[in-house]
């Protein structure tokens, strides 16, 4: 075949805006939001810095149940019994429960409702040593699974987040946590739209007070401790658009539900997402090598979205990466390269870039004569 161009790229956008800045102010310690659809950042805070991650621990040990009922090792009516060890963590003050009984058993299900909605510490050991044999080995799992997922700032301690030596996590790590949560488990993530939950006669709300007061939010994770203060890990969805938020650090319950309510409202009302490529768009054009047509469109598969400051437009630069010329025959959404779009704020994303069409390969006379052409057309330059 013909020689390659190595790493050809063309860009197919050029001129491209600087990055968008959407900021505001919160009294929260600790703050982190961002865009689920796009990546983008819009509020971070201190957001890699260690901060005790209270009740909002729970998630990390949702994620490992989910993980489990969706592999079949686990079953909604798997039954786990009630040590002295979980019982004896809700005497503590202000300790949060589902109010399971010393030596009783719950089910998975009952317990992913009393871990979600309760908040409880009781069910969240259950759980622990029911899927490990003890907390220790648990919270081993649970770290395991945090390098797995890339949280880089986060060590676990136990499955209730109770206040320990040496755990901690970040407010990015949470959001983290809470995307992969919602992505890997879209049927289970709805646990945590759950308003309420009865369990021994006794009925609690979810202390997620936003499930009832702010459009679109369906999850996640309230937490508080007297080290960490009021925290919260919060997403909404609205007209199809992911915000994903977490607080901690604030100084009452009343702080946590007003900033929860208030920085959702502000992520929405001052940031809008715009399709920049639709699912099928073309990129560019590469150029073939021995085919009945001498170039074939290069397409991005998916749709890319993009985050600007609402009222304002962005212009990205996007890249395709491909080693050209391709080689006929060539069959239609071929994986060749990659599109490489720059964001608004800065961040380079990469895209698969396919062939949007069938090339058929030419016939021996055809391919003698592009042959002797390359040949001719090279001698003569």
């Amino acid at each position: 075949m013909g020689p390659k161009q190595a790493a050809a790229a063309q860009a197919a956008k050029l001129d491209a805006a600087g990055p968008s800045q959407i900021g505001t102010t919160t009294i929260a310690r600790y703050a982190y939001m961002i865009d689920a659809n796009t990546g983008a950042i819009l509020l971070s805070k201190d957001a890699d810095k260690p901060m005790a991650p209270s009740s909002m621990a729970k998630m990390m040990t949702t994620y490992l149940l989910f993980e489990d009922l969706e592999s079949g090792k686990l079953k909604p009516e798997t039954q786990f019994k009630v040590s002295e060890r979980a019982y004896a963590i809700t005497r503590g003050v202000h300790s949060s429960t589902m109010f399971l009984e010393l030596g009783a058993e719950a089910s998975v299900l009952d317990l992913i409702q009393g871990i979600i909605v309760d908040s409880g510490n009781d069910a969240s050991v259950a759980v622990a040593e029911g899927m490990a044999g003890n907390e220790e080995a648990f919270a081993d799992r649970m770290n395991k699974k945090a390098r797995e997922l890339g949280l880089k700032g986060s060590v676990f301690k136990n499955a209730s987040g109770w206040p320990a030596e040496g755990q901690f996590v970040t407010a990015r790590d949470l959001a983290t946590l809470a995307e992969r949560t919602i992505k890997d488990f879209p049927k289970l993530y709805q646990h945590y739209a759950q308003r309420e939950f009865t369990y021994n006669g006794k009925t609690q709300p979810n202390r997620n007070l936003e499930l009832k007061t702010v459009p679109g939010v369906d999850g996640l994770k309230t937490g508080h401790t007297e080290e960490g203060g009021f925290g919260q890990t919060t997403s909404a969805i609205r007209d199809g658009r992911r915000l994903v938020l977490v607080l901690n650090g604030l100084e009452s319950m009343a702080d946590r539900a007003r900033e929860t309510a208030r920085l959702i409202e502000w992520g929405y009302r001052e940031s809008t997402n715009t399709t920049i490529f639709r699912a099928g768009d073309t990129l560019a054009e590469a150029p073939v090598w021995l085919g009945v047509q001498d170039k074939v469109p290069l397409v991005i598969p998916t749709a890319v979205q993009i985050t600007t400051v609402a009222g304002q437009s962005a212009q990205p630069r996007a890249v395709a990466k491909f080693d050209g010329p391709l080689e006929a025959p060539i069959a239609k959404g071929t994986k060749v390269g990659t599109a490489v779009i720059t964001m608004p704020d800065g961040r380079a994303v990469e895209y698969p870039l396919e062939t949007g069409a069938d090339v058929a390969k030419l016939g021996i006379v055809g391919r003698l004569a592009a042959t002797a052409r390359h040949y001719i057309l090279g001698w003569l330059s």
